[in-house]
């Protein structure tokens, strides 16, 4: 990689969860979706401190950077520990939980050297203005619809609000906006509509079986409500 990746030209960037994907045959999944047109796979990275789950490491995130760009975010108790590791491993971001550190400027700093774009998550409870301080170390804000660790949540109310904060805040800063979280084939596009620069989703790609078709029919909708005019989904 050449560079950091930049997320915030050209979007809605559609970005899919890689643990929703049969796992036993990951490398035929993230073909398919590739084929459809998805260039950012994301990958959640939990130690079963910071969320009850344990999912995937460094290894696997070396495994599925050599195929795709991809987009680690980390709920993990001590992102400092291991963010080195991930860049190492070939991430093309690098997302930790703004919550997990008091200290985020010294994790954005281990990783200033490295041509990985920055992250900082923020859970559905904690103020999106967190981010102000930090926004000249960021290259992307990942605003949380669900709070992370449990599957099958529904997107919570308030989060176009602060999907729209978000975005006034990092405005000029060069700095893009995600959302993750709950977003499925129904309301994709009202998320789209939203102006974010990604759209983080999983299940609702892999879980029909047919990933290729799914992702296809995702990235239409994201297409044809970001030339549209913007709606909101919390009403």
């Amino acid at each position: 990689m050449s560079g950091r990746l930049d997320l915030t030209a050209g979007g809605p960037h559609l970005s899919v969860g890689a643990a929703a994907a049969d796992l036993l045959h990951l490398g035929d999944e993230l073909d398919r979706v590739a084929a459809a047109g998805v260039r950012l796979v994301h990958v959640d990275v939990m130690d079963g401190v910071f969320c009850p789950t344990v999912t995937v490491g460094v290894p696997f995130v070396k495994a599925v950077a050599r195929v795709a760009a991809t987009d680690v975010h980390l709920m993990v108790a001590d992102p400092l520990s291991c963010v080195a590791e991930y860049a190492a491993a070939g991430a093309a971001a690098i997302t930790f939980q703004v919550e997990a550190t008091m200290h985020p400027h010294r994790v954005l700093q281990e990783l200033a050297g490295a041509e990985v774009a920055r992250g900082v998550a923020l859970n559905p409870g904690t103020p999106v203005e967190v981010i102000e301080p930090l926004l000249d170390d960021l290259e992307l804000v990942l605003i949380l619809a669900v709070n992370p660790g449990w599957g099958g949540q529904a997107f919570l109310p308030g989060t176009a609000a602060r999907v729209a904060r978000a975005l006034e805040l990092a405005a000029g800063r060069g700095v893009a906006v995600g959302v993750d979280g709950g977003i499925t084939a129904a309301n994709v596009g009202a998320v789209a509509a939203l102006r974010p620069d990604v759209i983080v989703t999983g299940s609702a790609v892999f879980s029909r079986g047919e990933p290729e078709a799914a992702a296809r029919a995702m990235l239409a909708e994201i297409e044809h409500a970001a030339v549209g005019a913007a709606g909101g989904i919390d009403g």
